[in-house]
């Protein structure tokens, strides 16, 4: 089976606000044109996962990796 990506472990690897990523990664979904692989990965009211090293992973890191990085630390 192949390994699964989840937000919470992409969070915590690069040390973002899960609250953040989460908002960025519906508004970067909700724009099929500028991330077709996000788009087409994402399920409503499932959690945010992907296969390690697909195309909608890759897309993902690159939305969320502008984020801000959280206070938590």
């Amino acid at each position: 089976m192949a390994d699964i990506v989840t937000l919470k472990a992409l969070c915590e690897e690069l040390k973002l606000d899960p609250r953040e990523a989460r908002e960025r990664l519906r508004a970067a979904a909700s724009d099929a044109k500028a991330n077709p692989e996000l788009a087409k990965a994402r399920k409503p009211r499932t959690p945010w996962q992907w296969v390690k090293g697909s195309a909608a992973e890759k897309e993902a890191r690159g939305v969320v990796s502008d984020a801000k990085p959280s206070k938590k630390n």
